[in-house]
């Protein structure tokens, strides 16, 4: 498959240290199989097969990352401390060795031949907080707060009741009931100056 002129320029444009990482992993990637594509997708390098993400990578200021997109590839001994299952690469000793490499790339196109998806993995939800007495009691003087309330998000609703919650003295609890019922009447969340526009 032909490469992709954008991750030329992508690798082209990395520190010094990186772009010998990246291009190791891309000649990797391309000699496992010649059904290897390539694409660039949320600003990184991916490689694909059958249109289905194999592996990515990535360079940051002091470190380039690594990983295989399925959740049965390599996950054993995926690092913590870096995006990609290999940790912070900082040279090309810290990458897996070429034989590793082409093992789980063979793996990840057997899992995509079988069908095999990787797990969405969705979150479970936080459990719901109780609503604080004092919170409900203003929420139910006014209607119009209490509309909004009713259909918030479960996250929105957390976040206010958290709020209330951790507040040490009854003063501030207090306060912090009487700005949620104004924001809340508003239509916004607790976090709402932070919230991106």
């Amino acid at each position: 498959m032909p490469t992709d002129p954008r991750i030329d320029a992508y690798i082209a444009r990395q520190a010094d240290f990186a772009r010998p990482i990246l291009t190791h992993i891309r000649a990797q990637m391309h000699a496992a199989s010649p059904e290897i594509g390539e694409a660039v997708k949320w600003g990184m390098p991916f490689f694909t097969y059958k249109g289905q993400n194999v592996a990515n990578m990535a360079a940051f200021k002091a470190h380039a990352a690594f990983g295989f997109w399925h959740d049965k590839v390599g996950r054993e001994d995926a690092s913590a401390d870096a995006m990609g299952q290999f940790g912070k690469i900082l040279t090309l000793a810290d990458l897996p060795t070429d034989a590793a490499i082409a093992t789980l790339i063979a793996k990840a196109m057997t899992l995509i031949d079988a069908g095999d998806k990787p797990r969405a993995g969705p979150k479970a939800p936080n459990p719901a907080l109780p609503v604080h007495p004092a919170l409900a009691a203003a929420l139910d003087a006014h209607p119009a707060a209490a509309a909004v309330w009713a259909a918030f998000p479960p996250g929105k609703i957390r976040d206010y009741c958290e709020w209330v919650i951790e507040a040490k003295t009854d003063a501030t609890r207090d306060k912090r009931i009487a700005q949620a019922v104004e924001w809340i009447a508003q239509g916004k969340g607790r976090n709402w100056k932070y919230a991106k526009c």
